[in-house]
């Protein structure tokens, strides 16, 4: 493996930093995507309503208070302006709900743009790799295997770097992103559970 990585040249250093960088963003989504939100949403929204039909709002935000949750943090915010009408609960839920997103998001554009870049790094090395070679053969002023070969074999070495690199994290993106996306679908339907609730049960109170 070392060997690998020497033969590769300097190019071999900016797609080590693209793979450690990417791994590290990569243990860091998944500690907070699968540990972080590993609350069901579909499961606690219900479970929420009923504590505050049965106990009260403040129930239901001490209820939120106890969840580790991204969509707890966004029902309570609604939930604090109960009292000034679904629009202002409507409100705040948008405004925690973009707090929340950018919480959610971090790291992923990062992490697409290692997807991009570390190719580029491998054909960088392919075209070092490739003066290098013609360099050599214009030194010597003939074509011999032995002259070509180290400049090849970074040319080589580089682009199966960058792709080996790429193409996980790649995968790991998409993973993510539709965890990320699917998680926030659920979010927004719990929201508007809650405001339709809400509103139906300041409808009945004021009858």
């Amino acid at each position: 493996m070392i060997e690998w990585f020497s033969k590769g040249g300097m190019t071999m250093w900016f797609l080590l930093a693209c793979a450690v960088l990417g791994l590290a963003i990569i243990i860091e989504r998944l500690y907070t995507i699968f540990i972080k939100m590993r609350v069901n949403v579909k499961r606690f929204t219900p479970q929420l309503l009923q504590t505050i039909d049965s106990e009260g709002i403040q129930a239901g935000m001490e209820l939120c208070d106890r969840t580790p949750s991204p969509v707890a943090k966004v029902l309570k915010a609604g939930l604090e302006k109960t009292d000034r009408g679904t629009e202002v609960m409507e409100d705040a839920i948008v405004r925690a709900g973009a707090g929340e997103l950018s919480f959610l998001d971090r790291g992923m554009a990062l992490l697409s743009g290692l997807v991009t870049v570390a190719p580029f790094f491998g054909f960088l090395g392919t075209v070092t790799g490739m003066i290098g070679a013609f360099a050599a053969v214009a030194a010597v002023g003939e074509v011999e295997p032995t002259v070509v070969a180290s400049g090849i074999s970074e040319a080589l070495i580089t682009t199966q770097a960058g792709l080996i690199i790429a193409a996980p994290l790649a995968i790991v993106h998409i993973l993510l992103s539709g965890r990320v996306n699917g998680y926030l679908r659920d979010m927004e339907r719990a929201s508007t559970e809650l405001l339709e609730y809400v509103a139906e049960k300041q409808h009945c109170e004021t009858k």
